[in-house]
């Protein structure tokens, strides 16, 4: 392809599309949870407080604040996360990681960094995945939510 641009992009999509075939179903078969849930709830274990809006939430996953409402809608009946009202305005509520939830992301992370061990295994040097990782970083710069 003569546009190294579009390449780019063409192959970060493909390498997207990829991690989610795999990491998806492991994390759902081990820990119950869908990899935008945990994602989700690694923004939470990194908030102040473990705790954020659905609009910040929403923000962080790049997704609709409804659609923070519909993930977050199971995970607490669940009592992986809960809501808590703000004190100063009513109309603002939090999503809250509970210690339930504070537990499974812990073992859901610990899965996740080997599956991304797996995925680089035998491929990479420790410094290519370094190097990606930066180089990955200066295209997210600016964003909020790094879980790096």
């Amino acid at each position: 392809m003569s546009n190294p641009s579009l390449a780019s992009v063409l192959a970060l999509l493909r390498a997207h599309a990829r991690i989610e075939e795999q990491f998806g179903p492991l994390l759902g078969s081990v820990h119950g949870l869908a990899l935008k849930e945990l994602l989700l709830l690694m923004h939470l274990e990194r908030a102040p407080k473990a705790r954020l809006s659905r609009i910040d939430l929403a923000k962080r996953l790049h997704v609709s604040a409804s659609t923070v409402t519909r993930m977050t809608a199971p995970m607490e009946k669940l009592g992986m996360v809960g809501r808590q009202a703000d004190a100063r305005d009513a109309r603002l509520a939090y999503v809250v990681l509970t210690p339930a939830g504070q537990k499974l992301v812990a073992n859901a992370r610990a899965t996740l960094e080997r599956m991304a061990g797996d995925l680089f295994k035998d491929r990479w040097s420790r410094q290519e995945i370094a190097t990606l990782a930066e180089l990955l970083g200066r295209l997210t710069a600016g964003l909020p939510g790094d879980l790096a």
